[in-house]
């Protein structure tokens, strides 16, 4: 089958198409034929070797993990899916492929109304979203600000916080701010004067922040906090040096809550968005734009 795997940590020009085999199920999993891969920071942190006093890589890797596709062979047990089922999920092998192996507990079918891109953009921003806001206990009635709206996982963190009846206060580039809006949040440009800022808009106070920019906020979220409780990152690697919370892990993916934001996703509650696709082919493309930063929604490869 067609990969994509690098055999040495780097740049995106680490990043290169082979062919490599086909896996085959263990009991409890599913192979599933890749429609289309979620493209996440992380991905990119763990090619260029960032990542690996967390993530150890044996190298030659494939990298991903995030996909949406058929499932086209079943492991010894199973019975929750069958051959042909449309699933979205996580896999056990790197997702850049035309095959991926998944465990049936973090797959879920894929609704008719939700097309394979969007089906991709869901799982990672969707488990992340919900295990920050779990972390921050946002209430009802409480100012949560969001650094980072716009992006897949801010995206989806927004409106399960308007969801819950939390006021948020989101931040992004120019370009963002009618979308952020749109998401159901107040719209701040990032940048400078950003403490003060805020505070125009909350003369009351920001009760938590999650942080999904990774991109320098914690000092400002802190200062505007007066300390580091509840604030929670998902994307600055310095956040245990300032002593905040940072989100990270496998502990709350699931098939059933994926199954749930799926219907949402393809009913309209639940906005999923993706800015820009690739083919297969170009994921060092992808993995650049990914890299940069500042990207609105979801960047998605697409697998033939």
């Amino acid at each position: 089958m067609k990969a994509i795997t690098f055999d040495t940590f780097g740049g995106t020009e680490v990043l290169h198409e082979a062919e490599i085999e086909i896996p085959r199920p263990a009991p409890g999993q599913v192979r599933v034929r890749v429609r289309a891969v979620g493209v996440n920071p992380v991905d990119g942190k763990i090619r260029s070797g960032a990542m690996e006093k967390i993530f150890p890589t044996t190298l030659p890797a494939v990298p991903g993990g995030e996909i949406a596709g058929v499932v086209d062979e079943l492991g010894e047990g199973v019975e929750e899916f069958t051959v042909g089922d449309e699933v979205l999920g996580w896999s056990d092998t790197g997702s850049y492929a035309q095959y991926a192996l998944a465990p049936v507990a973090v797959l879920a079918r894929k609704p008719s109304g939700l097309d394979w891109t969007h089906a991709a953009a869901l799982p990672v921003a969707g488990d992340g979203a919900d295990r920050a806001l779990d972390l921050l206990d946002v209430k009802a009635g409480e100012t949560l600000l969001i650094h980072g709206a716009s992006g897949a996982l801010g995206t989806i963190a927004v409106q399960l916080a308007v969801a819950r009846g939390a006021r948020v206060i989101g931040t992004a580039g120019p370009a963002n701010q009618e979308y952020v809006t749109s998401l159901g949040a107040t719209a701040l440009v990032y940048g400078d004067n950003l403490v003060e800022r805020v505070r125009v808009l909350a003369p009351n106070g920001i009760d938590a922040v999650l942080d999904a920019a990774g991109k320098g906020a914690l000092e400002n979220s802190i200062t505007l906090r007066g300390g580091t409780d509840r604030i929670v990152t998902t994307a600055d690697f310095r956040a245990r040096e300032l002593g905040v919370v940072f989100s990270e892990g496998p502990q709350r993916r699931s098939g059933t809550r994926l199954a749930e934001l799926a219907r949402q996703a393809a009913d309209g509650t639940l906005i999923t968005t993706v800015g820009r696709t690739f083919p297969l082919a170009e994921a060092a493309k992808a993995q650049q734009a990914s890299d940069a930063g500042h990207n609105r929604g979801k960047i998605v490869l697409t697998v033939d």
